[in-house]
């Protein structure tokens, strides 16, 4: 699976929630539509490649919501 191509996904459902003003909500929600719309194979990857570096390209606001709701998309 491309990871560059899932990073660039990933930010840019995190461009779409970045502009809710309620930050803790916004990381909530995408970890939310990652969980609910993405194939597990592909949240897997995605979650892999934050102990590598692949993961250098993601928006600090998804790097947070990945890292904060990590068990919800596992």
């Amino acid at each position: 699976m491309d990871v560059q191509n899932l990073i660039s996904m990933a930010n840019n459902i995190g461009q779409f929630f970045e502009s809710m003003p309620d930050r803790q909500q916004a990381l909530k929600d995408i970890a939310a539509h990652i969980k609910n719309f993405w194939d597990p194979r592909m949240r897997q990857a995605l979650l892999s490649s934050l102990d590598s570096k692949e993961a250098e390209g993601l928006s600090a606001i998804v790097l947070e919501a990945l890292l904060r709701h990590r068990d919800l998309l596992a």
